[in-house]
């Protein structure tokens, strides 16, 4: 069950475009990706359509990309969908939809990163380069970016249903890195901006390393563990040290311990989505799984020296 009841199909799109943009209503169209809130249909070479689809909550995430991103864009070192045009609500349509620029790259998931320093040294300076103070009137974490302390009923239940299906071979360690990184100190700092949303599917890839980031959807200000999660979610065995080294400033201790309970969560979220998608259940997607587990796995190796 969707939340739009229309069939968004290519007819459909150019109907919409030559309503509202008739400019851009003749570009070829083909369906990019089916995502958690929105489609993405590519047009003509260099731009794609964003249309709400599957979640309410896409209208309000697709105006905060049209109001931020082409602010943030210009100093982030690596390509991102940066909206050109709004579609308002109409008849046709009634909710909105946008026209961004196309993000070429394959999606982390199906093609993860094998350059390990490379990737290493580029995630860290797009991470360096929009861990930026925000306004004010920045946008706050939708159930994301708080006290970690704050997650622990959703962290057991998440562990305990893993370690049911026998998806995870210590728990005792899991929860040993989640436990040190609740009990860090919070964050002092000012609220700085994230991308909120980094795993796998979300981080393009070309030639073994990364080449774009998508879906700013959960963007918001906060603290920076949040996204520096990315470092175990995303690298190669071995490359967290060189991103650490990396990344300016250097973060200290407890931003680490954050980081690494915020990983953990990931991760097994990642599992859970991965295990759906190999039983084909509704909202699963079988390319998460073995990234969470490597994460997961990197994550605990502390635990057991």
């Amino acid at each position: 069950m969707t939340a739009t009841e229309t069939d968004i199909t290519e007819d459909f799109i150019r109907d919409l475009l030559r309503e509202q943009h008739p400019d851009l209503a003749d570009h070829p169209l083909k369906l990019g990706a089916l995502g958690w809130d929105n489609q993405v249909w590519r047009l003509g070479d260099d731009l794609a359509v964003r249309l709400p689809w599957a979640t309410r909550s896409a209208d309000a995430l697709l105006r905060k990309e049209h109001t931020w991103l082409p602010l943030l864009a210009p100093r982030l070192p690596l390509r991102i969908p940066v909206p050109q045009r709004l579609g308002e609500p109409s008849e046709r349509f009634p909710r909105p939809w946008l026209v961004t620029t196309w993000v070429p790259g394959e999606p982390a998931d199906r093609a993860p990163a094998t350059r390990a320093a490379e990737a290493a040294v580029t995630l860290a300076a797009f991470l360096t380069a929009l861990h930026r103070p925000a306004p004010d009137e920045a946008p706050t974490g939708r159930h994301r970016g708080g006290p970690l302390a704050d997650t622990a009923e959703h962290f057991a239940r998440d562990l305990a249903s893993a370690t049911e299906l026998g998806l995870i071979r210590d728990p005792d360690a899991v929860r040993a890195v989640w436990e040190d990184a609740a009990a860090a100190p919070e964050w002092a700092g000012p609220r700085l901006w994230l991308h909120g949303d980094l795993h796998p599917a979300n981080i393009l890839t070309t030639k073994g390393t990364f080449s774009g980031v998508i879906d700013f959807g959960d963007l918001f200000a906060g603290d920076p563990a949040f996204d520096l999660a990315a470092a175990w979610i995303l690298l190669p065995d071995g490359a967290a040290d060189r991103f650490h080294e990396s990344y300016r400033p250097s973060p200290d201790a407890a931003t680490l311990r954050r980081a690494r309970g915020w990983a953990v969560l990931r991760a097994l979220t990642g599992i859970h989505i991965g295990d759906a998608g190999v039983h084909g259940r509704p909202g699963g997607k079988p390319t998460w799984g073995p990234p969470a587990q490597a994460a997961l796995r990197r994550l605990t190796a502390a635990v057991h020296r």
